[in-house]
């Protein structure tokens, strides 16, 4: 079964080369590209630490912050982090609520968080966290996409774009980095699953045991959404 790869460049190609490793027939086919967005300096002396919820929020970092402590999520974002010149980094083992709470736990009174134009705002006791738009996923054109497939979908906004641009949904499988991803999918597919944690790994796991099974392991409706 063909494994639809949907998110931008340069993550889709980096999880097709692991999907082709598990022996899977990735189709890369992104719904948005990553564009950076206009972004004013920042003085790095007003902050204790930086936050990356994301490899695209690293790469589009504003300059100037490498030495500041960075906090990643997952290993992913913190090798894009490396790759941007940071070296103290520390590498929450969830998502960005886990690794806010590390900074709030390290002391961390003041923190920036370079992110997307579509983002979560993050909380922390303790903690001024600043969100900095740096990024925007823009839609580009896309093929009509029929089944038999599964879908890997990385956010809400790449489901619901994904639903208007599927054809029978009873022969595509979606294998959703979050609840709230399967959710903005919609219902009338062949299985809507949510991956163990809310990374690309995880995710991988996730539309690989689908592809290997057929998607048959449950139906529409009853996945524990």
């Amino acid at each position: 079964m063909k494994l639809l790869i949907l998110r931008p460049e340069p993550g889709a190609s980096e999880t097709a080369a692991r999907a082709r490793e598990l022996g899977l027939e990735p189709v890369v086919a992104p719904l948005f590209a990553i564009e950076a967005a206009a972004a004013a300096p920042v003085e790095a002396a007003r902050y204790d630490a930086i936050l990356f919820t994301s490899a695209n929020g690293a790469r589009h970092a504003p300059p100037g912050l490498t030495a500041l402590p960075c906090f990643a999520v997952g290993e992913s974002t913190a090798a894009a982090a490396r790759l941007a010149g940071f070296t103290d980094i520390r590498i929450g083992s969830c998502d960005g609520a886990a690794a806010a709470a590390m900074m709030a736990a390290a002391g961390v009174k003041r923190a920036i968080h370079p992110c997307g134009r579509d983002h979560v705002a993050l909380e922390a006791p303790g903690v001024a966290i600043e969100q900095r738009i740096v990024y925007a996923a823009e839609p580009v054109a896309s093929q009509r996409f029929e089944g038999p497939a599964v879908a890997m979908v990385h956010s809400p906004r790449a489901a619901r774009r994904f639903a208007q641009l599927a054809g029978d949904r009873s022969a595509i499988a979606i294998a959703a980095i979050s609840a709230a991803a399967a959710e903005a999918a919609g219902e009338g597919w062949a299985t809507r699953a949510v991956a163990a944690a809310p990374r690309d790994h995880a995710l991988l796991e996730l539309a690989a045991k689908l592809c290997n099974t057929g998607a048959e392991g449950t139906k529409d409706g009853g996945d524990g959404l």
